[in-house]
């Protein structure tokens, strides 16, 4: 699988930012040949070991050598140089080019009058067959094909310079599970030509199918290095968070053992509906207790919350909030009837990139109050120093730009948001989708114990199994429809929804 000898060596690596301790005498080891994937949650310190190994960031202390030899590279240009590529999640490419022209993108092929494109184009195939993808048309528009094969386009480029180590950060999180086996292929094949691969994913079974070694890191320290085959999930999971796995497990397992049907409803609708949208539905949460809304992609799960706080208007349907006839048509109303909702758009409709973790948190106070009366200085702080400790958001730092916060402390601040606002009930769209294990823990953990302190809450994921641990009751969706009902208890399982979906609609 490996070389005697690492091709990456990084050790008692230490980086602080003002006020931080990004990573502390972190140890790191990459062989030419093996996959090796770095570990651990949001926040423990993984892009930062891979940017201060690719020169976007100086090391405090440490040292790393590449081929035996030590370097300090002091940007990105030294690194490629030196035979090392990164391909990011967010594929870098011009769309407007040709698949050629992007694998060659810096290498063109020259001749006495510039740029030969017809050479350019023939390298570019070359390169591609190299990788198992002579089937790409280096001629055609980069725009006109997938995602996952601009992410092995992508790859291809990184590869004209005959890289010897290979970084490729969360390159399946926008594919599917056929496009995630074909990128495996090539990343296999690289593998065995002797390239020497970092890969980083939250996705476990994804590290588990790919993985010969593994690095953990916690809290910007180093765990432990381990062969894949040595180290179960379980064990993974726990090193990474530095808790018990067992008790994470049996988190939510004594859920949906409680009855609420009996106590008035918070929030009811009947016939709820939206022409093209969603199919006139009913529906009622009650306080202290956890909806679920299940169904695969596209079965009307989002929409339906959407509806419920008013994010859009609904076209059919009487809704009663607090035993109260209600009309909920927009956002504000939604609010001023204390209902908050967290979309799962977190970077496009939730997050504000350029603004502080401080301005991010306050705004839906903010808007409820409105924005003639804006919110005193030390009542932002408080509500900052409130969230950002219950929430353990990671720095806790309320004037740090949040988009330079990872994913999982990006959706504690929009979680604290909301929860600022002192909702009765509160509807989480997907969020946990796309952070790792630890943050995922601590969000379903704050859940719960919402639900435990009387608060009303629906919560949508497309993880079945998620649903189920959470929800007292769950309300299953299909074709934009609501299909059936399933009170939660010790039997219902992920496979018990399944079945429902997969029933509905069959001939008896």
């Amino acid at each position: 699988m490996a070389a005697t000898a690492p091709i990456v060596e990084m050790e008692d690596i230490s980086i602080e930012f003002p006020g931080v301790k990004a990573l502390q005498d972190v140890n790191f080891r990459l062989f030419p040949g093996e996959v090796h994937t770095l570990m651990g949650e949001n926040g423990a310190g993984k892009s930062t070991l891979i940017k201060a190994l690719t020169g976007v960031y100086s090391i405090d202390s440490g040292t790393i050598s590449v081929s035996g030899s030590p370097i300090n590279f002091s940007g990105t240009a030294e690194a490629q140089n030196a035979g090392i590529s990164t391909v990011y999640q967010e594929v870098n490419l011009c769309d407007n080019l040709t698949i050629g022209e992007n694998v060659m993108l810096g290498h063109e092929v020259r001749g006495p009058f510039g740029i030969n494109w017809r050479k350019t184009h023939e390298a570019a195939h070359d390169a591609l067959v190299k990788l198992g993808l002579g089937a790409l048309d280096p001629q055609q528009q980069l725009s006109s094909i997938s995602l996952a094969l601009q992410q092995l386009v992508a790859i291809s480029r990184a590869m004209v310079s005959d890289s010897k180590v290979l970084i490729l950060d969360e390159p399946t999180s926008s594919l599917d599970a056929h496009e995630v086996e074909g990128l495996f292929t090539v990343i296999r094949h690289l593998r065995d030509q002797g390239v020497a691969i970092l890969f980083v994913s939250h996705f476990l079974d994804q590290v588990y199918a790919i993985s010969d070694r593994l690095t953990v890191l916690r809290n910007g320290e180093f765990v432990g290095e381990y062969l894949t085959a040595d180290l179960t999930r379980a064990q993974l999971i726990s090193k990474m968070i530095g808790k018990d796995f067992d008790a994470l497990a049996s988190l939510g397992s004594n859920r949906g053992r409680a009855d609420h049907s009996s106590s008035a409803a918070f929030y009811s609708a009947t016939n709820l509906g939206r022409k093209g949208s969603i199919e006139p539905v009913d529906i009622e949460v009650h306080p202290g207790e956890v909806v679920g809304l299940a169904g695969l992609l596209g079965s009307g799960r989002t929409e339906l919350g959407r509806l419920m706080y008013g994010a859009d208007r609904p076209d059919s349907g009487e809704v009663t909030i607090g035993g109260k006839r209600s009309d909920v048509h927009t956002p504000v109303a939604g609010l001023a009837r204390k209902i908050a909702f967290s979309t799962e758009n977190r970077r496009d409709e939730g997050i504000i990139g350029d603004l502080t973790v401080r301005e991010n948190l306050i705004l839906a106070v903010q808007a409820r109050r409105g924005w003639a009366r804006p919110l005193s200085r030390r009542e932002q702080s408080a509500l900052c120093a409130k969230y950002l400790t219950e929430l353990n958001v990671r720095p806790a730092d309320p004037e740090r730009p949040i988009k330079n916060l990872s994913g999982g402390n990006q959706q504690k601040v929009l979680l604290g948001r909301w929860l600022a606002t002192n909702p009765e009930l509160l509807i989480l769209d997907e969020p946990t989708r796309g952070i790792d294990i630890g943050a995922k823990a601590e969000i379903q953990e704050t859940i719960a114990t919402l639900a435990e302190d009387g608060m009303a809450v629906v919560f949508i994921s497309s993880e079945l199994e998620e649903v189920v641990r959470l929800s007292e009751r769950i309300v299953v969706l299909k074709d934009h429809r609501k299909i059936g009902e399933i009170m939660n208890g010790p039997d219902i399982t992920a496979e018990t929804v399944v079945d429902v979906i997969a029933a509905e609609g069959t001939s008896e």
